[in-house]
Formats: structure tokens, sequence, C-alpha cells
């Protein structure tokens, strides 16, 4: 209040002044992507020499475990939801608004796909503007249950890798925190693995862990985005059932 206060010439002055401040932000994040290939290097070989090539090769049981989670959690649970509280069938809303998924895949971004699921829940299938103008964006933000169940996968593998066992406070203290944790995550390409510090340290568990799975992060980020974003949809969509039905 005390800002919009000020005489224009100031405002722009601080607008200008944070403006300048995101662009040096993401200059320095564009650093860092660049070198990041050297540091997961050196992480992976640093393991490699410690532990040999074993958990390299336990990479394939861990992709299998968070695919057929998320796989999971997307037909069965997301599906079950929907039809519980709306009484339409899963496959045929899917189909409506197929594009949102299918680009979240491709962007691993929830906020580069909401223009378009706006779109698709609007014109496709017929969800009220005044409900997808608000759930959307707010679940674009908040609704995190693909990067959540991933890192809960991601701190046992972690775990599993350097033989830290687990009692079962700790496994609940990770459900808890990588919930949270989900909620607090940004919007864009591998936000989850900077939530994931807070989920490893919540338990004690090594840092460098992060390194192991970044070789498969990517394609990992894009399913589980495409889950954030069909949970999206079907949130909206039962938000509005239920807004038509009172």
């Amino acid at each position: 209040m005390a800002t919009l206060s000020l005489k224009e010439a100031y405002q722009q002055r601080l607008f200008s002044f944070f403006e300048a401040l995101n662009e040096a932000l993401i200059t320095l994040i564009r650093w860092i992507i660049r070198i990041t290939p050297l540091g997961v290097f050196a992480i992976v070989s640093n393991i490699v020499a410690k532990k040999g090539l074993e958990p390299i090769f336990e990479l394939s049981s861990y992709v299998i475990t968070v695919v057929s989670a998320l796989a999971f959690h997307a037909i069965c649970t997301l599906s079950l939801l929907l039809f519980v509280f709306t009484r339409e069938k899963p496959w045929r809303y899917f189909l409506k608004v197929r594009e949102a998924p299918l680009l979240a895949f491709s962007t691993a971004s929830s906020s580069a796909t909401l223009p378009v699921s706006l779109e698709v829940a609007e014109e496709k299938a017929k969800i009220p503007r005044k409900v997808t103008g608000f759930v959307l964006p707010l679940g674009a933000t908040v609704n995190m249950d693909g990067t959540a169940l991933y890192e809960a996968v991601a701190a046992m593998f972690i775990a599993n890798i350097y033989q830290v066992s687990l009692s079962l406070a700790d496994q609940i203290i990770i459900f808890l925190t990588a919930t949270l944790a989900s909620i607090g995550a940004a919007a864009i390409p591998s936000a989850g693995l900077v939530t994931m510090t807070l989920v490893l340290q919540a338990v004690g568990l090594p840092l460098e862990g992060i390194g192991l799975i970044l070789a498969v992060d990517r394609f990992l980020d894009m399913l589980r985005t495409s889950v954030n974003v069909w949970g999206d949809l079907v949130g909206c969509k039962i938000i509005s059932h239920l807004l038509n039905k009172n």
C-alpha cells in the first residue's frame, strides 16, 4: 500500500529494480543449468567409485516404480474420484481435455499449460469460466499430487542406495514433507528437485543423492506434470458439478 502511494516516478524506479533483479536471477539460473551436467558427472563418479555401478543399474527399477505409481494415481485414483462425484466416464472427459495433459507432457510446466487447460475446460468440457478461472490457476500452483508422489518414491530410493534404514516414523515424515513441499513447488520444469532437498533433510538423507536421479528426471518430470494437470482438470470438473448441483 505504501508503494502504491508513491509518486509515479518512484514507482517506476522500484518496478525497474525488481525487473532487473528478476532478469539477473534468470541469468544466474541459466548459468547453473549449463554447468549442471558437470556437477552431475562429478556426483555420479564419486558414487560409482565408492559403491560401483550397481546404483546406476538400479535406476531402471526406480523409473518403473515411479511410472507405475503415477499411472495408478492418474488412471485409478483420479478417475475414480471423477466418476464418484460427477458420474461422468473418465475416458470421455479425458478425450475432451486431452490437449492439456499432452502439452504438459511436452513442456513439463503447469504454468505453460495453463492457457490450454483453461481453453479446453471452457470450450470442450463446458465448465463455466468462473470455475475454471479460479480452480485451474490455483491448481497449477498448489495441486502437485504427481510431484508429491514422485518425491516420496525418490526419497525412499535414495535411502535404499545409501543403505539408510528408515523407521515407520521416518516414512511418515517423508509422506508429510513431500506433500507439503509439493504445494510450495513452482510450476516450472524440474521444480520438484528443489523441494526434494526439504524432504531429504527432514529425515537426514544425503542431498548428493539427487545427482543420481537427475539422469532420468526430465522424463519423469514430464510424466508427473501431466498427472498434475490431469488432477487440476478433474478437480475443476468436480467443483463445477457440485456448484451446479447446489
